[in-house]
């Protein structure tokens, strides 16, 4: 007799992921995007949360149009969409690459003569050209637009990116009056220069489309929308066991933490190899209902360990969740948002 395969138990450790906040925070950013239609930049798995849990969001909202960076990162999102409406931002750079592009009918973001060069040799078709107006990353320089390669080429969005936007300076608007001045020498059907913290700088920078990421996933790109941007993902963990440290003793590796009274603790099933990151020793905390839970002593690789004495009651398998307003806890740790939201492992976010 053939028994089938034991249940896996539940895991200990989860990222829980508000995916209505996701398409609300789509909205907001078309609305703040005016007669401009938003995209999604939804690389890297969607930041990090996971392009089953955003995809469907974002649609339902009425997303249309979407970025990714890596040619590998086109199959998950062709589950949820038509190619032509996926553009892959890092670009062809093989016969391979184009040949792809046509096959399944997602746009390839050109960036240099040679991508050009090399789309049009094997075909050509619609495509997306990245200008360089000041990043100096991706993209094609002023002085470049009247190479010959260009001619015929079938450009659906003429696009620049933002260096500073999220900043006050004169760097976005030399980047904007850059990018007007290249408007009219590349035919071309939609322009797409702002991203999240670009939609805040006003109509002059919305074109066509804009391309957010960070603010769907509940980042604050700019104060302007601090009072309008719904917070995300929280990650949660389970406790695994509790313990009373005598005072005098330490906690957790360096002996960094020492109990100056006999004190609760609870030990959790996440640590840094989930994405919660040593830079939360002895500045973090987690939340049970109202009570701040404290983290204790150093992170572990799978373990952190937090002061329960707000919430004696907490006993092993209680779940608790962690502090993490990406505003604050980029402002506690020194990561920027962006990091906070991809850093997740696979452990928290399965």
């Amino acid at each position: 007799m053939k028994f089938s395969d034991p249940a896996l138990p539940p895991p200990a450790l989860r990222l829980r992921v508000d995916s209505a906040a996701i398409g609300e925070n789509w909205r907001t950013l078309n609305r703040m995007s005016g007669k401009a239609d938003a995209g999604a930049a939804v690389k890297a798995d969607a930041y990090g949360l996971g392009l089953d849990r955003a995809m469907p969001a974002l649609l339902e909202a009425g997303c249309r149009n979407f970025f990714v960076a890596h040619w590998c990162e086109v199959p998950a999102v062709l589950q949820h969409v038509t190619g032509t409406s996926v553009a892959v931002l890092h670009g062809p750079t093989s016969e391979a690459d184009c040949a792809y592009a046509r096959a399944v009918g997602v746009r390839p973001v050109l960036n240099s003569l040679a991508q050009v060069n090399a789309w049009q040799s094997t075909g050509g078709g619609p495509c997306d050209l990245m200008i360089d107006t000041g990043m100096n990353r991706l993209g094609l320089r002023a002085e470049e637009l009247g190479d010959p390669a260009l001619e015929g080429l079938d450009v659906e969005v003429l696009m620049s990116h933002l260096a500073c936007a999220d900043e006050d300076g004169p760097q976005s608007s030399q980047q904007l009056s850059r990018f007007r001045d290249v408007l009219g020498k590349v035919p071309h059907r939609r322009a797409s220069l702002a991203n999240s913290a670009g939609t805040a700088l006003g109509a002059d920078y919305a074109f066509d489309m804009t391309r957010p990421g960070l603010g769907l996933y509940g980042g604050v790109a700019r104060p302007e929308q601090a009072e309008h941007i719904k917070q995300v993902v929280t990650p949660q963990a389970a406790i695994i066991q509790t313990r009373t440290v005598p005072a005098g003793e330490t906690v957790g590796y360096g002996a960094t933490y020492r109990a100056e009274r006999d004190l609760p603790v609870a030990i959790l099933s996440i640590g840094y190899a989930d994405g919660y990151l040593r830079c939360w020793s002895g500045k973090g905390a987690f939340r049970y209902g109202e009570a701040v839970l404290p983290v204790l002593g150093r992170v572990s690789m799978d373990m952190t360990a937090i002061d329960i004495s707000a919430a004696p009651q907490l006993a092993e398998g209680d779940w608790v969740d962690a502090e993490y307003d990406l505003v604050e806890a980029s402002a506690r740790t020194g990561l920027t948002q962006y990091e906070l939201l991809t850093l997740s492992g696979p452990r928290l976010r399965g």
